[in-house]
């Protein structure tokens, strides 16, 4: 998706300066007097200070929004390997929600990491209908099924009955990750505001192909330009998916969470 953005990007750019050259060529002398064309460079500066300052704010959030992600999805992994750690030294009692967490581990990478090679874990379900992102309702039972046995463990020693209830805690805790990471899966840019800022963008390269005169030169320059800015904007869209494109979260939190429950 990230890709074809890109090539958009690039294509409404182009054309947006081929078209300022073009037009420039069928104005009348009149038109490209002194005085015309520092009112233009005027306006120019001004909408080029304004791209620069919604870019470099996007460009921020969307950093922000990655690395929050990335840190999301690392403890989410740290707290599946704690509730694992927790229930087996519960014992054996536990083994069957130990079982149904290494499914969900398992099926969280192969259904979220679609490139990676998908772990194999004996009774994992089939992944092949599950959400990418966002919340989905096979993962969500295999979760519920490990809280309802978390819920029910009442040993009658003190010893026991405290580790409970601090499994009973890192369950909650996995819960609370859990829809951190579901909610950082959903905070896509939206459409509406790239198509805005794309149309402020190519009134910039409108107004730069005006300007330049038809020199080898000017359309280096003016390429150039149209590249970088495109460059901005993919990795503006790329950052937005945090589990995929060219800067994606990898798996290996997540693939070294399920190593420590098979062990």
């Amino acid at each position: 998706m990230e890709i074809l953005y890109a090539f958009g990007f690039l294509l409404l750019f182009s054309a947006a300066a081929i078209g300022g050259v073009a037009l420039r060529a069928r104005l009348h002398e009149d038109h490209l007097s002194q005085a015309n064309m520092d009112a233009l460079r005027l306006v120019t500066g001004l909408l080029v200070t304004f791209a620069a300052l919604v870019l470099s704010l996007q460009l921020s959030t969307a950093k922000q929004a990655f690395d929050a992600a990335n840190k999301d999805r690392s403890l989410y992994a740290a707290r599946l390997a704690r509730l694992d750690q927790c229930l087996r030294n519960l014992g054996s009692e536990t083994e069957p929600a130990r079982r149904i967490l290494r499914q969900y581990t398992a099926a969280v990478i192969a259904s979220t990491w679609t490139t990676e090679k998908a772990p194999v874990v004996e009774g994992m379900p089939d992944v092949r209908s599950m959400a990418a992102s966002g919340e989905d309702p096979g993962l969500n039972a295999l979760m519920n099924e490990v809280g309802l046995i978390v819920d029910a463990l009442a040993p009658a020693d003190a010893v026991r009955a405290n580790r409970a209830a601090r499994c009973r805690a890192d369950y909650t805790m996995v819960q609370e990750s859990r829809w951190a990471v579901i909610e950082d899966a959903t905070g896509v840019a939206r459409g509406s505001f790239v198509g805005i800022v794309s149309f402020w963008l190519a009134l910039v390269f409108l107004s730069f192909g005006l300007q330049i005169p038809r020199r080898v030169l000017g359309a280096v320059v003016l390429s150039i330009g149209v590249v970088v800015v495109t460059s901005v904007m993919f990795v503006i869209i790329d950052l937005h998916i945090p589990s995929g494109g060219m800067f994606g979260i990898t798996s290996s939190a997540m693939r070294g969470a399920l190593a420590d429950m098979a062990r």
